[in-house]
């Protein structure tokens, strides 16, 4: 099951050893090498140093309370993990990018992404169409195996849909509420109503 990122900002870091919250999370670190989070950036009171840090590989568990890690003792600073300080300096954020395709089309820019939430790899993006193109497709969703090439302010997605599967329409995902039945709607002809 996929998880909207969005749910995961702004939510209580939750303490196994004292029970209580440590801190919240503000923004995630992604690497756009595998777009893969790497941590979350944290806010709070009790966090010793700015920025802090909580390692994706010390979360417990992702629980309707929040993220659960064994104590304060996890969160890190900037420069206790050469990694983590690479990716922050690298200041990468999914939202905002401009997707094209291979042939340089413009198709629309990221406005949110779906991830797997038991390694946080992003699988899905969220990507909203251009004002002209809107009006056919107001969103597409780009699955990760469609991404050739990120770079600082573009995602390159591939052209050629017999290797990989087709661009969604997000307009797909959702059921009409007025509809009674999932079965399609049938239109009958003048000539099959009068025979």
């Amino acid at each position: 099951m996929l998880l909207s990122a969005s749910r995961l900002i702004d939510i209580p870091v939750m303490s196994l050893q004292t029970g209580g919250q440590l801190a919240r999370t503000k923004l995630p670190l992604i690497d756009p090498r595998n777009l893969t989070i790497l941590a979350y950036e944290l806010a709070g009171p009790l966090l010793n140093e700015q920025p802090s840090f909580l390692r994706i590989s010390d979360v417990r568990e992702l629980s309707n309370l929040g993220l659960i890690v064994d104590s304060s003792d996890e969160f890190i600073g900037l420069d206790d993990v050469i990694k983590i300080k690479e990716v922050y300096e690298f200041q990468f954020d999914v939202l905002g990018k401009t997707v094209v395709d291979e042939k340089k089309h413009r198709l629309g820019k990221v406005t949110g992404y779906s991830l797997e939430p038991e390694t946080f790899t992003i699988i899905q993006l969220n990507v909203k169409r251009p004002l002209l193109k809107s009006f056919t497709d107001t969103e597409l969703i780009i699955h990760r195996s469609q991404i050739v090439e990120v770079d600082d302010t573009t995602i390159t997605i591939q052209n050629d849909e017999r290797e990989h599967a087709p661009v969604q329409r997000a307009a797909q995902a959702y059921t009409n509420p007025f509809r009674g039945s999932a079965q399609p709607e049938t239109i009958k002809s003048s000539q099959s109503s009068s025979s």
